[in-house]
């Protein structure tokens, strides 16, 4: 086995400095066949996300800095904290916290004054991740129960949802760099782009592009929703709270997601890739 010069403990690279670089510069050792070279590579970034309404803390997500007012404004309105965007007036990172590295890691939601929510509800269950009930049955019906299902939407054209995954990967700077994030974009119903946003958790990004369009007053019903990888039930319980009639996926999907695509009346196709797709929901509204 041959060796190139030790890797040592090689610094980062400037990035660092900027609290929202989606990625940093670290030391690596690479293999090629028995022969290992130092070198350095650039990776996402993690960092934790502390989301508060007011001063009550109610959620800590993992998150990869950038775009961080519309994940938790996203994150409000998919988790159903409020029913209504206009009931978030302001959305802001924290100045005053405990320790200032956290500074660019806590953001504040102010609502509107008379907007009741029960924090102390929300911060138990979101933090302890206990909002789907013991059953699959009772999951889909508590979904339901906080966000019924969707109007039939009008039809989608396959030729149409065939061009996503391209589209999407064309907005996915960071991930051609490093190979290590997910995407979400939402398309209208001629593919065209209206927001990519990358993250290292698909749900982080579903948020961030639910919250651009809150933030910029689009709706988005009548939206295509595109995801880079799987779709688990909650990017289907996201888009449900958000009111998309159509989720489209590289992967696949869980069992639990096409049971609450299929109760929501949302369209839902996976396997999207080249001349294959798959439609697991809603197939009598995509046409040739």
């Amino acid at each position: 086995m041959r060796r190139s010069r030790p890797l040592g403990r090689q610094g980062v690279s400037g990035a660092d400095d900027d609290a929202d670089a989606p990625t940093r510069t670290v030391p690596r050792g690479e293999w090629i066949g028995d022969e290992v070279r130092a070198g350095l590579d650039e990776v996402v970034r993690e960092e934790p996300l502390e989301i508060r309404v007011g001063t009550v803390p109610i959620a800590v997500v993992m998150r990869t800095p950038g775009h961080d007012l519309e994940l938790a404004r996203g994150f409000a309105i998919t988790e159903r904290i409020v029913e209504d965007p206009a009931a978030i007036t302001s959305v802001r990172h924290c100045t005053r916290v405990e320790h200032p590295e956290a500074e660019d890691n806590i953001v504040q939601l102010v609502l509107r004054s008379d907007v009741v929510v029960d924090l102390a509800r929300l911060r138990r269950n979101l933090y302890s991740n206990s909002s789907c009930g013991i059953c699959g049955k009772a999951t889909i019906e508590q979904a339901l129960a906080v966000a019924p299902p969707l109007a039939e939407s009008t039809p989608v054209e396959m030729h149409v949802l065939r061009d996503l995954p391209q589209r999407l990967r064309a907005e996915q700077a960071v991930f051609a760099r490093t190979g290590g994030l997910h995407a979400a974009g939402l398309f209208d119903r001629a593919g065209a782009a209206r927001v990519v946003r990358e993250d290292v958790g698909r749900h982080n990004a579903v948020d961030k592009v639910v919250g651009w369009a809150a933030e910029r007053h689009v709706t988005t019903q009548g939206s295509i929703l595109m995801v880079s990888g799987r779709v688990s039930f909650e990017i289907v319980q996201k888009a449900l709270a958000a009111r998309i009639g159509v989720i489209a996926a590289v992967s696949a999907p869980s069992s639990l997601a096409i049971e609450l695509a299929q109760a929501s009346h949302i369209v839902l196709v996976g396997f999207l890739r080249d001349d294959r797709a798959c439609v697991y929901s809603g197939d009598a509204r995509v046409t040739p």
